[in-house]
């Protein structure tokens, strides 16, 4: 929740209330735009950043901003235009003060009794601009303690907060269009970096002569950059130093294909890559290596990443035995808590326990994650894990927070993002979820991944009933991942609706085969927490692809 200049702004309920309490009615366009604005208090936001926020995807014209801006601004009793200011010629800029509030004022009764638990989950330290997210509020009302903490953690940091500073990046000085990617590339990646928790961004060192102490003062980290191009790519090369030491503590190369026609793709691509590599980098430096593991342990939880997502039932159980075994011999070893869940929740998901061990799994893949955040509550990793297993499990209230305290970490997390997206499908917010997955892959980060929001963005569209941009989704989605029997059976769908039945018959018959025993039953995602509208559409799918062929529950 936002205050400002007596206004409060609550994400959660979409309100904006004036200081007499009274809310103040706004069109959704409208509120989204007023929200992107205070979140990013006292930064200059260009136009095109503006557009990008509130119409993702889509292409309007600037009279619909200028429109928005209008109305921001006659309910804000900005006559005088001082709060959302015109940086002629470059964008806008929210000039009022902002506050989260006090976490202690809105839930001090809740957090206290929660902290009296024995086995409470220490809470997150929020360095820098702490923020309350409004899903985490409405938890609390609702007593779901693990995630309140989760989320309000910590009061004052007890760790010093890197002070980033990104160098102007080199380029070629022959090229303009090398100049002007570099400059845009930086701003893109300082933006991102702003978002991130725990870290302050400065202005650079001036010059290479300033004495170290001063350096020091100024920054205790450096992000350097070089671009290049040849006839094949665009390559960044990012460096992150410590000017004291001249210490290098990362090295980061990002190659976008040089025939990208698209700018504003080239330009996201670039910088995503380097923001993502560069946050795993800092929340690496912050958390340290604070669960040694033996070298045997180490390959085993290796091996069984790497696996985990090929895993077939009959390896399951070798798989599970051995990650038990090396639990049982470094019982706090993080890793392989986080790697146990994921193999328990890859077996929920494809119906490999018996429906009377399914619950004691999903509750011990949970244990073992609140377990993991409780040792290392910064971790991304360990974030990431913990929100895709509370959106894969329907805890939709808990994975909107978890999944957000992943994205403060590394803005650029498109696994994060896709996570994010299925929460809002199955909660009904069809277009917002789109929006999620188009902006995974505007990032395409990690690039492992990219599959997951490609395969997002169909379903999503097909849900839309945008079938022929259904189609194209997850074709692409299959040229990165062929063996996803889901994905094919949803370009059944979209083949079938465009009245492409021959082509939808084949699409099942390969989902089929990559998913034998599949029916509109275990083909679907849980039901549980999901919005009514969602399940209608949902069931609208079902319905077709028995048409098609697909056994229904089960039976023939």
């Amino acid at each position: 929740m936002f205050f400002f200049s007596g206004f409060v702004l609550d994400p959660d309920r979409v309100e904006l209330r004036g200081p007499d309490g009274a809310v103040i009615h706004l069109r959704p366009k409208t509120f989204e735009l007023l929200r992107l604005l205070v979140s990013n208090s006292h930064r200059l936001l260009t136009k095109q950043e503006l557009l990008d926020g509130v119409w993702t995807g889509v292409h309007v014209g600037e009279d619909s901003l200028f429109q928005c801006i209008r109305e921001i601004r006659a309910a804000l009793g900005d006559h005088q235009r001082q709060t959302v200011k015109l940086v002629s010629g470059r964008g806008y800029l929210f000039a009022s003060d902002v506050s989260t509030g006090d976490a202690a004022a809105i839930a001090d009764a809740p957090v206290i009794a929660a902290a009296e638990q024995p086995d409470a989950v220490p809470r997150f330290r929020l360095a820098g601009r702490r923020r309350l997210f409004p899903a985490g509020l409405a938890m609390l009302a609702a007593g779901a303690a693990f995630t309140a903490f989760l989320l309000l953690s910590g009061g004052v940091s007890d760790r010093t907060e890197p002070a980033l500073a990104v160098v102007p990046f080199t380029f070629n000085e022959n090229d303009p269009q090398s100049a002007a990617l570099a400059h845009e590339v930086a701003g893109e990646l300082i933006g991102g970096l702003s978002r991130i928790d725990g870290i302050r961004l400065v202005a650079p060192p001036e010059d290479d002569k300033k004495s170290t102490s001063q350096n020091m003062r100024v920054a205790s980290l450096l992000v350097e950059g070089a671009l290049q191009r040849d006839p094949q790519a665009w390559t960044l090369q990012l460096r992150l130093t410590n000017p004291a030491t001249h210490e290098i503590q990362s090295v980061a190369d990002i190659a976008i294909d040089a025939r990208t026609a698209d700018a504003r793709h080239l330009r996201s691509r670039l910088a995503a890559g380097a923001g993502y590599a560069l946050a795993l980098r800092l929340n690496t430096l912050e958390n340290g290596d604070v669960t040694p593991q033996s070298d045997p342990a180490r390959i085993a939880i290796q091996q069984a990443v790497a696996s985990i997502n090929q895993t077939t039932r009959e390896r399951f159980a070798t798989a599970r035995a051995i990650l038990e075994k090396y639990r049982a011999d470094e019982p706090d070893n993080v890793d392989v808590q986080v790697a146990l869940a994921a193999l328990h929740l890859r077996a929920i998901q494809m119906s490999w326990y018996p429906p009377a061990e399914e619950s004691k799994a999903e509750n011990d893949a949970r244990a073992l994650l609140e377990a993991a955040v409780r040792a290392m509550p910064n971790s991304a990793p360990v974030l990431g894990a913990y929100c895709r297993f509370l959106t894969a499990t329907n805890q939709f209230s808990d994975s909107l927070v978890a999944c957000a305290r992943t994205l403060a970490i590394n803005p650029w997390d498109g696994t994060a993002l896709f996570q994010l997206g299925l929460t809002q499908l199955q909660l009904g917010r069809f277009d917002d979820a789109l929006a999620s997955f188009l902006k995974a892959d505007s990032f395409g980060t990690p690039e492992v991944s990219r599959w997951t929001w490609l395969l997002g963005a169909g379903f999503a569209s097909l849900i839309l009933e945008r079938n022929e941009e259904a189609a194209q989704w997850l074709l692409r989605s299959l040229e990165v991942t062929p063996a996803s029997g889901r994905t094919y059976m949803l370009l059944a769908v979209a083949y079938q609706r465009l009245g492409r039945q021959d082509e939808a018959k084949e699409a099942l018959r390969k989902g089929m085969a990559l998913r034998p025993g599949s029916t509109t039953l275990n083909i679907a995602l849980p039901t549980r927490n999901a919005s009514e509208t969602y399940l209608r559409a949902a069931r609208e799918i079902s319905e077709t692809l028995a048409k098609l062929g697909l056994p229904r529950d089960g039976k023939p």
